[in-house]
């Protein structure tokens, strides 16, 4: 079984690899180590990397139930509550290994993440104190976020805007991502599962809007993929189509519409996901893994492992919604790349950021980083055992 594969994966190698690198000393995890293993301590802690690993152990913690699990969970709860702005509000985007602001940029992005992870924290533990940290993280976004047209996204320490270099690339400054709608979907849809008070009617109505603009902005129907880069209008700029990021969103807008619960709009999201998936099957599928981008009419085909992960799970996604086998055996297929190719078999290491087209890793992004961590690889993995998929 698949779910099993998973369980097998999760507990014996990605698990393993990070339990290693809590800080007991300085709080949180350590923030950097190189591909030749060494472990930077006194490197900054990104803090979107402190709440993917919040949100990771909090998860295992509500899959597998081990109780060291749910305190490593409330060690990362720890440091994150360091990285809050009390003067500004917010989270500031990357800390020292001691917990004192490095980088103070506020990110829609980066506050989408504390959500996520607060809220799969309470979830986890039922820590009040984390939820109402989360509800406030909302209410921060929605007030400081947001012009006329959606949410924005650099900003200074005092919520003035900056240009968005960490969520632009292909040598275009984006104003607004996809990126950042997707992850602030992600975000509500946990915040509203875990709300308890009369602030879901307002939480719900925020998810509803952010499906709307992915719907009427994002979504390209007459090639079933998503726009990527947009100025401050929501005007497309560049011409990028992002393989890893559509069968990822193919899975989590279906999740949000679940946890909403109205009829109707799942039915219109499944078909829309459906399309996204079978479309990345037909052109990004190939060797056995899913390539990465295409930029105008250049497609590049190395291996991310986070593009490898979401796949698994949009495809099984796009399997159980629309029940072709045909993305049962492609999901089998990409986790046997990942398997084979994507991880890396020496003694206490985990998964290369980065192979080729040929299964060589490229070296060009370190083993742990302020954006490589367990939140892909590890939630593909709880998902696959919480849906329990078979072959």
């Amino acid at each position: 079984m698949l779910a099993d594969k998973c369980r097998k994966e999760l507990t014996e190698r990605i698990l393993p690899f990070w339990n290693r690198l809590r800080d007991d000393e300085n709080g949180g995890f350590y923030g950097f180590m190189d591909n030749d293993l060494n472990v930077d301590k006194t490197a900054d802690k990104g803090v979107i990397l402190t709440s993917r690993i919040l949100w990771f152990y909090s998860s295992c913690y509500r899959t597998l139930g081990d109780e060291y699990l749910l305190d490593n969970a409330r060690h990362a709860y720890e440091f994150l509550k360091k990285c809050v702005d009390t003067v500004n509000g917010g989270v500031w985007w990357m800390m020292t290994y001691d917990g004192r602001p490095a980088d103070t940029m506020k990110h829609t992005y980066n506050q989408a993440f504390a959500i996520y992870a607060l809220s799969a924290y309470y979830l986890a533990s039922r820590d009040k104190t984390a939820l109402d940290l989360a509800l406030e993280l909302f209410h921060t976004v929605e007030d400081k976020c947001r012009d006329d047209v959606a949410y924005l996204e650099a900003m200074s320490v005092d919520w003035k805007i900056v240009p968005n270099d960490a969520l632009s690339e292909n040598g275009l400054m984006a104003d607004k991502t996809m990126n950042t709608v997707l992850h602030l979907i992600e975000a509500y849809t946990v915040l509203l599962e875990a709300c308890e008070s009369g602030e879901c009617a307002h939480i719900e109505e925020r998810l509803m809007f952010l499906l709307q603009i992915t719907e009427d902005k994002i979504f390209n129907g007459n090639e079933n993929r998503l726009r990527v880069f947009f100025d401050r209008e929501f005007n497309e700029i560049g011409d990028i189509h992002s393989y890893g990021h559509d069968i990822e969103a193919s899975w989590l807008i279906d999740r949000a519409c679940e946890v909403i619960g109205e009829r109707r709009f799942m039915a219109k999201w499944r078909f829309i996901d459906l399309r996204i998936a079978e479309n990345i099957y037909d052109i990004a599928f190939e060797n056995g893994a899913v390539n990465n981008e295409r930029e105008n009419d250049k497609i590049d085909k190395k291996r991310v492992w986070w593009v490898q992960a979401e796949s698994v799970v949009g495809f099984v996604n796009a399997f159980q919604q629309g029940g072709d086998k045909k993305f049962l055996d492609a999901a089998d297929k990409v986790f046997e790349w990942i398997k084979t190719i994507q991880t890396d078999k020496r003694e206490n290491s985990e998964w290369w950021g980065e192979v080729d087209f040929d299964g060589k890793p490229m070296q060009t992004v370190n083993m742990v980083n302020p954006w490589k961590c367990p939140y892909h690889n590890g939630r593909m993995c709880i998902e696959v055992i919480n849906r329990n998929v078979s072959l």
